[in-house]
């Protein structure tokens, strides 16, 4: 059997590759805010945000999202440009033990609440991130930590670095 090519291992991380891969869904957080948060599961599992675009986005100056015990979530535009994937749509990936529950916190906090939902925060200073697009799926037979570690691993394979909000610690490298 041959190794995948890069644009094979990156057609995993499009709409359509990662619906082959059980990722459902699809909303975007004002979606979830208003009234489909109930078509999000209550067990564990991944999540991905998406852009609708793989060109590179225009930055917001402040970050929309909660100030969570008086923190400033907005990082500059030079980071946030160093950290972009060019070429990916895929800008986030995340783990929950409570899907609706954390999908809910990420969406409260990219509305201004001040909730400590800091992984991810980069995606609120996109300038389209009215338009991202949530997708889960469950993992009932494994811990999402797992799952989260090896979806991550396989964006890396692809793109050769985590997703654009995945690693803020490292922002810039």
């Amino acid at each position: 059997m041959t190794e995948p090519t890069e644009t094979q291992r990156r057609a995993d991380f499009s709409r359509a590759g990662l619906a082959r891969d059980g990722f459902v869904g699809w909303l975007t957080f004002d979606q979830l805010r208003a009234d489909k948060l109930t078509q999000v599961p209550p067990e564990g599992g991944v999540y991905v945000v998406l852009r609708k675009s793989a060109r590179p986005p225009g930055f917001l100056k402040q970050n929309p999202g909660g100030r969570f015990k008086g923190r400033n979530p907005t990082i500059a535009s030079t980071a946030l440009e160093a950290n972009w994937v060019d070429g990916a749509k895929v800008v986030y990936i995340g783990k929950a033990n409570a899907l609706r529950r954390r999908l809910n916190e990420f969406a409260r906090f990219g509305a201004g609440a001040p909730i400590g939902h800091w992984g991810g925060r980069l995606i609120w200073q996109l300038g389209d991130s009215a338009d991202l697009l949530v997708a889960w799926k469950p993992t009932p037979d494994e811990d999402p930590r797992g799952a989260e570690s090896r979806l991550i691993a396989r964006f890396r394979a692809a793109y050769d670095q985590p997703p654009f909000a995945n690693e803020p610690q490292k922002l810039g490298r």
